[in-house]
């Protein structure tokens, strides 16, 4: 039996799923009668997504499809960064929507920091962007995660390799 138990925290998130939710977004624009006359393109990159279209209604309304399909996918609405509203050529608006993966370090130093002043017993180290936390009880752990599921971090919070 180990004598120590570990998991990391992550911030990630299923890049096909999003594939998918994006997709179906595309689907939604070309088949929607309110939608189809805008000329709306939706594209995904390595990293954001690029939203164009011919007015800021029309915008609002892909930005809410968009949250709503990747709700029903199990994605975070935390992921999406959305950036200020740029003017394209031909009286066309375009937006792009960063994709956040990945702990920073100051959040990984709040993650920490909360650990070592509530579980005395529980160590967590930063290892990039992610904190692995170990500690010799697997209940120990398992109120590490309960405790940070209750705070509201500006990333979306996973636990992986939990051993």
């Amino acid at each position: 039996m180990a004598s120590t138990y570990s998991f990391d925290i992550v911030s990630e998130f299923d890049r096909q799923e999003l594939v998918n939710a994006v997709d179906q977004v595309v689907r939604d624009v070309k088949s929607r009668y309110d939608l189809k006359d805008t000329k709306t393109t939706v594209e995904l990159g390595d990293d954001n997504i690029t939203i164009s279209t011919d007015s800021e209604f029309t915008l609002d309304t892909i930005q809410t499809i968009i949250r709503e399909k990747a709700a029903k996918r199990n994605l975070s609405q935390k992921i999406f960064d959305f950036d200020k509203i740029e003017a394209a050529s031909g009286n066309r608006i375009r937006q792009e929507v960063k994709l956040k993966k990945g702990i920073s370090q100051e959040i990984c130093k709040q993650i920490s920091k909360l650990i070592r002043d509530e579980f005395k017993k529980i160590q967590a180290s930063i290892q990039g962007d992610a904190v692995r936390v170990s500690a010799k009880s697997k209940d120990e752990l398992q109120a590490v995660m309960t405790r940070l599921k209750q705070e509201d971090y500006p990333v979306a919070l996973q636990f992986n390799n939990y051993r």
